[in-house]
């Protein structure tokens, strides 16, 4: 269960302009995505309705490690397993959990599951960040889950609000309102090939036989000066939205996002000294009836 984004391939890049959209390329955009929003995720953590800290904890959908490494933090006792479909994440999860010191709270377990559902034991909470989506049969996956749950376990949805925004409102200078139309180009894509994107998880929840327990929208927005990896994050977002927008997009546009991502040009978004990561997160707690 891979968490990368469906896109499409445009290679007709201006020097300075890298289409690195494999999975080194993905594991940074996770990375930066971890990093810039690690205070939110560790709101989410500490709000889940649980009367005693978990000891066993399955991620679905891991990545490179966000959900595990902030639920290490959050339970010190608890033990996680890690799936996702990439052993390149998998890896990096790996070595960044020994560079943490945590290697023996950890274990990565490759799997699509979408195919077979692997062995992940009974753990006491399962959670699953930008991953619910991908699946192709969501209402299986949910009732797999609920199988998988100790009795009275919890089952933590977290889903995004698609990419999130970083210029404002009147940027740039000459197609103001850029960044607004390559979204609108992106949602139109997503709403086609990732049909559950956005969905509203509580009644799907509720049909595969949870316990709705809570439900809340985070929203973030952090100011460009206070991170300074915000403007990779933001070029790595804007990069992977370019591979879907290209198609849609007109001439002028798709001119002044190139000038956005050249790393080299006067115009590239990395010299710019007013972004701010805007998005929304929500998050669906769910108890194992």
């Amino acid at each position: 269960m891979n968490r990368a984004h469906a896109h499409t391939r445009h290679d007709d890049a201006p020097h300075g302009v890298h289409q690195d959209h494999g999975p080194d390329g993905q594991a940074e955009i996770l990375d930066l995505d971890a990093e810039v929003l690690a205070d939110h995720l560790a709101s989410v953590t500490a709000w889940l309705p649980l009367a005693a800290g978990p000891r066993r904890i399955v991620d679905l959908g891991c990545g490179t490690g966000a959900g595990t490494f902030a639920l290490l933090d959050r339970f010190p006792d608890a033990h996680v397993t890690a799936v996702d479909a990439s052993p390149g994440h998998l890896q990096h999860l790996r070595e960044k959990a020994c560079a943490r010191g945590v290697q023996e709270r950890v274990r990565t377990v490759q799997a699509d599951l979408d195919s077979a559902w692997p062995d992940l034991g009974t753990p006491d909470l399962v959670w699953a960040s930008a991953s619910m989506h991908h699946m192709a049969h969501p209402g299986r996956t949910l009732c797999a889950v609920r199988d998988t749950l100790a009795p009275g376990g919890l089952f933590a949805v977290v889903e995004l609000a698609g990419f999130p925004r970083f210029l404002p409102e009147g940027a740039p200078a000459d197609r103001p309102g850029l960044e607004e139309r390559c979204h609108a180009a992106t949602d139109r894509f997503h709403a086609e090939h990732v049909p559950h994107r956005g969905a509203d998880w509580g009644p799907m929840l509720t049909a595969a036989g949870f316990a709705i327990e809570g439900e809340r929208t985070v929203s973030v927005n952090i100011e460009g000066s206070r991170n300074e990896a915000i403007g990779r994050y933001a070029l790595g977002s804007l990069r992977r939205i370019r591979d879907t927008a290209a198609v849609t997009l007109s001439p002028d546009d798709l001119t002044a996002l190139d000038r956005l991502l050249d790393t080299d040009g006067p115009h590239s978004i990395l010299r710019r000294d007013d972004l701010v990561v805007r998005t929304e997160r929500t998050v669906w707690a769910a108890r194992r009836t």
